[in-house]
């Protein structure tokens, strides 16, 4: 387990908030949920957890997040999306939608690019700078369908990008916090400075 004294916030608007607070706290982590632009104050790296993407981009902005979520990613601060968190961090132009896309990652993804619900399923990834298989869960989860120069592939699954970096943002299709495998997890604290 590992013990750190950073604070680690998990954008509480809709989606899997507790199962992220739950697996920060078994690594020794203090894990706050972020409703409100002040709940960033203090706040050493961010989670945007899995959940439904249109929802919550749809909250962020009816709770006038967007430019907080903006100033805290251009502080260089650690951000990890996760599934749902995957999609709002993409520049994703590929569709024409008015969804909110953060633009903290040059990607375009595919949403539910693994299917429904019903075709929902666990893996072994390979992920790069992590020495072991890393257990993943997949639930409707999309898929990166390409990234830009400047964003580093972690892990592909069926010949499809489910990881990537980018400077402070990682991103993953699946969704680390539901295993008790929380080498993903470390390697986001990793990125906490």
């Amino acid at each position: 387990m590992v013990s750190m004294s950073k604070t680690i916030g998990v954008l509480d608007l809709q989606g899997a908030v507790s199962e992220h607070i739950r697996a920060l706290e078994t690594l020794g982590v203090q894990a706050v949920a972020v409703r409100k632009s002040e709940d960033f104050d203090n706040l050493d790296g961010l989670i945007i957890p899995g959940g439904e993407s249109t929802a919550i981009g749809r909250l962020i902005r009816e709770q006038k997040l967007e430019e907080r979520l903006r100033s805290f990613y251009s502080s260089g601060k650690a951000i990890f999306g996760t599934c749902a968190g995957l999609i709002l961090c993409s520049t994703d132009e590929s569709h024409e939608t008015d969804d909110l896309r953060l633009g903290f990652i040059d990607m375009e993804v595919e949403r539910n690019g693994f299917g429904r619900q019903v075709a929902s399923f666990e893996t072994s990834l390979d992920f790069k700078g992590i020495l072991q298989p890393v257990e993943a869960v997949f639930i409707r989860a999309p898929y990166i369908q390409s990234v830009g120069a400047n964003a580093k592939i972690l892990a592909s699954y069926d010949d499809k990008i489910v990881a990537a970096e980018q400077g402070n943002v990682l991103v993953t299709a699946h969704h680390p916090e539901l295993t008790e495998d929380y080498a993903v997890l470390n390697y986001f604290l990793n990125k906490v400075s």
